[in-house]
């Protein structure tokens, strides 16, 4: 068996994998998000812990004997801040908080070379602008701060005593050359930190440490190795093989991602895409990223008082028509891809007496997929060719978004088995490829097909047509506010 373990923003998922492949047992435990001011998303770092603790001890006991290797995945852009004790000096800012925009703007102004080396624009959302935020607004907790982890790794931590990444997810913290696949002395002297405040470097594959001996014993295993693991959306590419160049996914998780993986390094931050290393050796992987996705329908659920989100799809697919005239913008923490703009808001426009749960939950299906466009645009616009897009996360469920979803984008969506499992199954195949020594080819396979949403014709059209509103929409009301 092995043990693939997501941090996830809205709960820790953790899966045994056979060595076929076959996931055979999930479990998870839910996280809560705090804001405690506007723009600010924070977690304790100990409910991180607690909660993978919980998920890991659901797991079947006599499986989890035979676990031979532990891969680690999660959030990615997390600022977990520790002192010299390597306990948490703050809550740890997350991937979707806003505050930092001054610290970006700084940034850039000071090293005209940043996109360049980091393959990125400085977003509120990565980790290098958070540091610099602390260092402004909480002087004290800056002075204090040993070590910069990210989520999974101060997971790690707190499993193997080691102080750990890998490039994927470090490649998200704009502290990196990501060219050379290794930190930049420039960039994190522009934050007022050096190398001795960062994790060592790992290959997604590699192995970081083994489990503590009394953890060994609590989880019911023995001291298997563990290895880097990857970033949430690099782990999730492993798992449903989009690992070759030309390969993509989206990502209908909490936030939205568009994934596309790359042979080389080719940065385009102008336009608002992510270039990171891949969670494999000598690969990169490009992204366009929206931070609200299926988290828009669980807030339609909640404004139109329905029981789940299952009940909100009941009522769109059984009327099974376009929104008339609602039009959503999914910005509800902001936006990145092609905005980079983190005070965009989320807006419900058009709204009649003859609006009800149904068209503004199919509003918001839509609105989401013109996000999307807007990021699939951006792609391409960088050079980039799509030959294929899988759907994972679980907002691939729905088939019938999967149609809006492919008439938005103009292209056929691949749903796979086991796709809604997401990062933690990548992770685990990272720990089968560290433990056997098996091919990159022979573990990343692509899980079998089973079902593929077509575009609609007519969709497009009238897609096409709405597009444009939506992005007139937005550039307007950015104007206004």
């Amino acid at each position: 068996m092995y043990l693939g373990i997501d941090i996830g923003t809205s709960g820790v998922k953790a899966i045994l994998m056979d060595e076929l492949g076959a996931v055979v047992e999930i479990a998870q435990a839910p996280l809560k998000v705090s804001r405690p001011q506007d723009l600010w998303s924070e977690q304790d770092p100990a409910d991180w812990w607690a909660a993978t603790n919980s998920a890991v001890s659901d797991l079947n006991l006599q499986k989890r004997h035979a676990v031979r290797a532990i891969g680690l995945s999660g959030q990615m852009h997390g600022a977990t801040l520790l002192g010299a004790d390597q306990k948490a000096l703050r809550p740890a800012i997350l991937w979707n908080d806003g505050r930092s925009a001054a610290q970006c703007a700084a940034l850039e102004r000071a090293l005209p070379e940043l996109g360049q080396i980091t393959g990125n624009r400085a977003m509120p959302g990565f980790t290098a602008p958070k540091l610099q935020w602390v260092r402004e607004n909480e002087p004290e907790i800056f002075a204090q701060v040993k070590t910069v982890l990210l989520p999974k790794d101060y997971v790690r931590l707190r499993m193997t005593g080691e102080l750990a990444s890998d490039m994927s997810d470090s490649a998200g913290t704009l502290w990196m050359d990501v060219g050379k696949r290794d930190w930049s002395d420039v960039v994190l002297a522009a934050t007022g930190l050096d190398r001795s405040h960062m994790p060592k470097l790992f290959e997604g594959s590699e192995f970081t440490g083994q489990l503590r001996a009394e953890l060994a014993e609590a989880w019911g295993m023995d001291r298997v190795p563990v290895v880097a693991g990857g970033g949430d959306n690099a782990a999730g590419a492993v798992g449903v093989g989009v690992v070759r160049p030309g390969d993509a996914f989206l990502s209908l998780g909490t936030s939205g991602v568009l994934f596309l993986a790359n042979g080389g390094y080719s940065p385009n931050p102008a336009g608002g895409v992510h270039s990171f290393c891949h969670a494999l050796p000598g690969r990169w992987h490009q992204m366009s990223v929206i931070l609200s996705a299926a988290s828009c329908v669980d807030w339609a659920v909640k404004l139109c008082g329905m029981k789940d989100a299952a009940e909100m799809f009941a009522s769109i697919e059984a009327r099974h028509a376009p929104a008339v005239g609602e039009i959503f913008l999914p910005y509800m923490s902001g936006e990145r891809t092609p905005h980079n703009d983190p005070n965009a808001k989320g807006v419900l426009f058009g709204l009649t007496h003859e609006s009800n749960a149904a068209t503004i939950g199919q509003a918001v299906l839509e609105g989401v997929a013109f996000a999307f466009r807007d990021g699939m645009d951006a792609l391409t616009d960088s050079g980039a060719h799509v030959d294929s897009i899988t759907v994972i996360g679980g907002g691939a469920k729905s088939h019938y978004w999967g149609t809006i979803l492919a008439s938005a984008l103009g292209c056929p969506l691949v749903y796979r088995d086991g796709g809604e499992v997401g990062p933690a199954y990548g992770a685990a195949k990272l720990a089968q490829i560290a433990d056997t020594g098996a091919s990159i080819e022979a573990v990343c396979t692509a899980p079998p097909i089973l079902h593929v949403a077509e575009p609609d014709d007519a969709l497009t059209d009238l897609y096409s047509e709405r597009m444009t509103k939506f992005r007139m929409l937005y550039t307007q009301l950015k104007s206004v506010f």
